[in-house]
């Protein structure tokens, strides 16, 4: 007697691909995969890590267009206007300035463009980038390392070493 149940046919053994055909097509084939993820990766921007900009926004040569007129002597030719003479005034303007008195904190934030809002720059000897004048507590610039000066309100300020950097202190 046969038995009722009939056994799966065998699975034939899984055979892995020869090792020539791993060295010369599957190894080959990562590598193309892995330097063209690459090329795609780090195709949109520069060495100096700027963005790419778009064709748009970069300057274009603007056409020019020239037209010539040419010009025919006739008999009933007008006669060419005399020489302008021009007059020169010399003009003096004197303008005098006053300091504002601002009582805000121009504490610094680590800037060395100075964020103080006094608006009497006249009376600095030495202002900030933006032109303000600088108050104790700001940092200093590297040019500025021993210099004199005053705030807004008049008062002596010298830029001196405090702990590891260069700070404007009272003198």
């Amino acid at each position: 007697m046969t038995s009722p149940y009939i056994p799966p046919p065998p699975t034939p053994p899984v055979r892995p691909a020869p090792k020539w055909a791993r060295k010369r097509y599957v190894l080959p084939a990562i590598g193309f995969a892995f330097f063209l993820g690459i090329g795609a990766g780090g195709g949109g921007q520069h060495s100096d890590g700027n963005s790419v900009k778009t064709a748009a926004s970069q300057p274009r040569p603007a056409a020019t267009v020239t037209a010539t007129a040419t010009a025919t002597a006739t008999a009933t030719a007008k006669p060419v206007p005399g020489p302008t003479v021009t007059k020169t005034v010399k003009a003096t303007v004197t303008v005098t300035a006053q300091a504002s008195t601002d009582n805000s904190s121009g504490s610094g934030d680590g800037s060395s463009g100075g964020t103080g809002s006094q608006s009497a720059a006249g009376t600095c000897s030495i202002v900030s980038n933006a032109g303000n004048c600088y108050s104790a507590g700001e940092f200093c610039r590297n040019s500025d390392h021993g210099a004199t000066t005053t705030d807004a309100s008049g008062t002596s300020i010298t830029c001196a070493l405090s702990g590891s950097r260069w700070r404007w202190t009272y003198s």
